[in-house]
């Protein structure tokens, strides 16, 4: 009767209900692994025997956020509904369970759980329940299945976890990835602010080992002549490239050109104009970002 009651709402046959096909870790496989502790992700994984796995996963970026992926072995066949449902551990069988959302499982892809639903997950994990997701599974002809994730072990790799988010980057791989950049007249050097944007950039490219290409093109405003202002900018394109060398980036991953006077944003003819076509443009590249 409380499977029932759990999967309310749900379309599944009645025959299914009285024995749920379960998958869930055994108090010795019962495991969780922080795969990934860096400023730019912190990824806490649980592997769900004879399933896949399921993986908490928290990114750099301006706000908060996380998610929560649940992967199976075998690809999902169409989209269909599961009710999330926060379990009792077994040796607690008086402790009612209750209902946490409604989720949608798509064809093809992992099952995923965003920002306040996952948090909540998460907090159940900490009380020692286990979040359960019951569904049809379509490779058992519809009968009722249950995915859960076990607390044994949790706690000690969720303070890690926590440890984690709060050294992540306060922005994404996307914030950075495209930057405009301004030079003080006529110098080799860039304006405090940009200054501080090129140290954001190093900061996200030291910790990201997916990055794998920044093209510099660099530009001068019309002050002198166009020779000058070619040799300017090539200096300051070679300049950019050396630091990013410095932090570890192959010299190949790295193109530039100086441009000179030519491709002017704004009027040269005011000095305005001029500050903002003073520049240099990097664009980040990357092997995979989600």
């Amino acid at each position: 009767m409380r499977i029932i009651t759990l999967i309310a709402g749900l379309t599944l046959c009645a025959g299914a209900w009285a024995q749920p096909r379960a998958y869930l870790a055994n108090m010795d496989q019962s495991l969780w692994r922080l795969t990934s502790d860096s400023a730019i992700e912190c990824r806490l994984e649980h592997p769900i025997p004879r399933f896949g796995t399921g993986a908490f996963v928290s990114r750099a970026a301006k706000n908060i956020n996380l998610v929560f992926a649940l992967s199976p072995l075998r690809a999902q066949p169409r989209t269909q509904s599961a009710a999330l449902v926060s379990e009792p551990p077994l040796w607690q069988p008086g402790r009612a369970a209750h209902k946490l959302s409604k989720v949608t499982f798509y064809q093809q892809f992992d099952a995923m759980v965003e920002q306040q639903s996952a948090w909540v997950m998460l907090e159940e994990l900490n009380e020692g329940r286990w979040p359960t997701f019951y569904f049809d599974d379509w490779y058992r002809n519809g009968q009722l299945t249950s995915v859960g994730l076990s607390s044994v072990n949790f706690r000690a790799r969720y303070d890690a976890f926590l440890d984690c988010q709060a050294n992540l980057l306060p922005y994404s791989f996307e914030d950075i990835a495209f930057s405009v950049l301004n030079y003080v007249n006529n110098q080799d050097v860039l304006t405090d602010h940009s200054s501080q944007r090129l140290a954001m950039i190093s900061e996200y490219v030291k910790a990201d080992p997916n990055i794998d290409e920044v093209v510099i093109n660099t530009y001068t405003d019309s002050f002198g002549t166009a020779y000058h202002n070619k040799q300017l900018s090539e200096g300051r394109a070679k300049a950019i490239k050396a630091y990013f060398i410095e932090l570890g980036l192959p010299a190949g991953s790295v193109s530039l050109e100086g441009h000179g006077e030519r491709r002017p944003i704004a009027d040269n003819r005011h000095p305005e104009g001029r500050n903002t076509n003073r520049r240099v443009v990097i664009s980040l590249g990357a092997k995979t970002h989600i």
